[in-house]
């Protein structure tokens, strides 16, 4: 799976940094998500659904492309 964001839509909460900091960081300058990485799979799959699920403006999705 694939993680995909929309930095447009993230209002910076740091949920996704919460959940899973080895997937997720926010940038230094306006707090927006930053993908670490671009695919998962295993643990760090069910991780990313805890992030992508937890996101409070829906930024973040997963994609099997």
């Amino acid at each position: 799976m694939r993680i995909r964001s929309n930095r447009d839509t993230c209002i910076g909460a740091g949920r996704c940094h919460l959940a899973a900091p080895e997937l997720f960081d926010q940038s230094k300058v306006d707090a927006t998500v930053v993908v670490l990485v671009d695919q998962v799979t295993g643990d760090r799959l069910e991780r990313a659904r805890e992030a992508v699920d937890d996101c409070p403006t829906r930024t973040l999705r997963l994609t099997e492309d």
